[in-house]
């Protein structure tokens, strides 16, 4: 019986999230983006990947970051989320890690006070503490249907 948890580990400032490896498609250099009018201040826009258009969305934005600077490092983490893909800029995707269940300790309560649900743990690994995130929590299911209807409508015109 496997005890890992593996996950994709990204940065946006200092701080190292982590994410199931099964739920990430690809990682990619930040292409040219395409904007949407009428999205939320997060979204980005679209991108055209292999033929796919998928929403983006800056991870950056959503979790309140202050500064944010374009860098060569940034990359697009292409994710299922609510069974449609959505990529989201991260300052950088770090690497594939096993994290043993073990290592995994509930949020602290900082979180429940300041209403952040979509932090599920926190994990020890090498010295280091990652936070793992619930994908279908970031993006609420409303603010999905928003970005649906605005490609739609961006895609109709």
């Amino acid at each position: 019986m496997n005890n890992d948890l593996h996950i994709v580990g990204f940065k946006i400032g200092s701080e190292t999230y982590g994410v199931p490896v099964s739920l990430v498609h690809e990682i990619v250099r930040v292409p040219d983006i395409t904007q949407v009018p009428e999205t939320p201040e997060f979204v980005e826009g679209v991108i055209n990947l292999r033929g796919k258009i998928i929403s983006v969305v800056d991870l950056r934005k959503r979790f309140g970051e202050k500064e944010i600077q374009p860098h060569k490092k940034n990359r697009v983490i292409v994710v299922e989320n609510s069974g449609k893909l959505v990529g989201l800029i991260v300052d950088a995707a770090s690497e594939v890690m096993k994290l043993p269940v073990a290592q995994v300790e509930p949020p602290p309560n900082v979180f429940a006070e300041n209403e952040i649900t979509y932090v599920t743990g926190v994990g020890k690994l090498n010295n280091r503490l990652i936070i793992l995130v619930d994908l279908q929590k970031v993006l609420t299911r409303g603010e999905l249907r928003r970005i649906g209807e605005a490609l739609e409508e961006a895609a109709a015109s």
